[in-house]
């Protein structure tokens, strides 16, 4: 789809986000943990740090239109 693909953000710089490990899929009774994130990438501007966060990919969307066909054609009121 279209949209934002990544960003940088420097929110996280310094955290498990940037070094990976952090716990995504737990199991029960507080054992290792399943999965765990990877390392992010990271660059510096202007002397600062940034992460690479990706966008969210969704499998569908929620429209409000005024009158659809079946073939998912949407007509927008006022538009």
């Amino acid at each position: 789809g279209n949209g934002i693909h990544a960003f940088y953000t420097p929110t996280g710089v310094g955290t498990f986000l940037e070094y990976g490990g952090f716990p995504i899929k737990n199991v029960p009774k507080g054992e290792t943990p399943t999965m765990v994130s990877e390392p992010r990438e990271v660059k510096v501007f202007n002397g600062r740090k940034y992460l690479l966060e990706r966008g969210l990919t969704a499998d569908y969307s929620i429209v409000k239109g005024w009158r659809a066909d079946e073939k998912g054609n949407v007509i927008f009121n006022k538009s």
